[in-house]
C-alpha cells in the first residue's frame, strides 16, 4: 500500500514522504489516527501543497520545541529519597518522578520524552536527555539527595 505521510514516523520516514507499507499496517494505523494518506491520484497532486504546510508546521513545532528545550536547560531537579547502606536507594527514581517533580517547577514534560535507560538506585547527580518534537534534545539535571 503507497501512502503519504503526514508527520514523521518512526523508522518509516519523514512527513511529506511517499512511503511503502503493509496494508494492515497503513489501513488500522496510519491512517486513522491521521499520520498518513492513502497515495491516490488526487493525494498525490496535492502532496505539493502539504508539503509546504507541513514544512511550516515543523517550523512552529521545532521553535516551540527550542523554547522548551531552553526552559529544561535551566532547570535543575532536585529529588529526596531514603537510603541504606552504601548510600543505596530504598526504591528507585523512575523518569515518571522526574516528569512529576518537572510539573512542581512549572513545566509539563511527558514522561516518555526523558530519557532514562534504567532507573537511578544511587545518590548523585545525573545529566538526563530529554528529546522534544522535531528532533530536539535537552539535558535535564537530577539531583537525587539522601532525605
Amino acid at each position: 500500500m503507497k501512502i503519504i505521510l503526514r508527520e514523521d514516523v518512526a523508522n518509516l520516514g519523514k512527513a511529506g514522504e511517499v512511503a511503502n507499507v503493509r496494508d494492515g499496517y497503513g489501513r488500522n494505523y496510519l491512517i486513522p489516527y491521521g499520520k498518513a494518506v492513502l497515495a491516490s491520484e488526487k493525494n498525490v497532486r496535492q502532496l505539493e501543497h502539504q508539503k509546504r504546510v507541513i514544512f511550516q508546521r515543523q517550523a512552529k513545532l521545532k521553535a516551540s520545541a527550542e523554547a522548551v528545550a531552553q526552559k529544561v536547560q535551566s532547570l535543575q531537579v532536585t529529588i529526596t529519597r531514603k537510603v541504606g547502606e552504601q548510600e543505596k536507594l530504598y526504591g528507585s527514581v523512575t523518569n515518571k518522578d522526574i516528569a512529576d517533580e518537572v510539573a512542581k517547577l512549572g513545566l509539563e514534560l511527558d514522561r516518555h520524552t526523558i530519557e532514562l535507560h534504567e532507573p537511578i538506585r544511587s545518590l548523585g547527580v545525573f545529566d538526563l536527555p530529554v528529546k522534544l518534537d522535531a528532533g530536539v534534545t535537552a539535558s535535564l539535571k537530577v539531583t537525587v539527595v539522601a532525605e
